[in-house]
């Protein structure tokens, strides 16, 4: 799988969310979060900021979904990542 342009093909990691007293935030509570932590598998050529094994957190209100064998996969603009880890 080759990204190209500006877009970054993304999956989403599972992250369990705690609050400051350390109780497990619920689905519902983590779905009024902004920001997604995910997995880089492929960035287009023009990319300068992350590579494949890449973890960025990007705005999960953007971009779009594509299942490829199997697999679910957001596409997203590079300008859509908000860390680098």
């Amino acid at each position: 799988m080759k990204a190209i342009g500006k877009y970054v093909v993304v999956s989403d990691v599972h992250e369990e969310i705690t609050s400051k007293s350390g109780l497990v935030l619920s689905t519902g509570d983590t779905d009024e979060l902004r920001y997604q932590l995910a997995d880089v598998h492929a960035s287009g050529e023009l990319v300068d900021t992350v590579d494949k094994g890449s973890e960025v957190y990007y705005d999960k209100h953007q971009g779009h979904n594509i299942r490829l064998e199997g697999n679910l996969y957001r596409i997203i603009s590079e300008r859509d990542i908000v860390i680098c880890l």
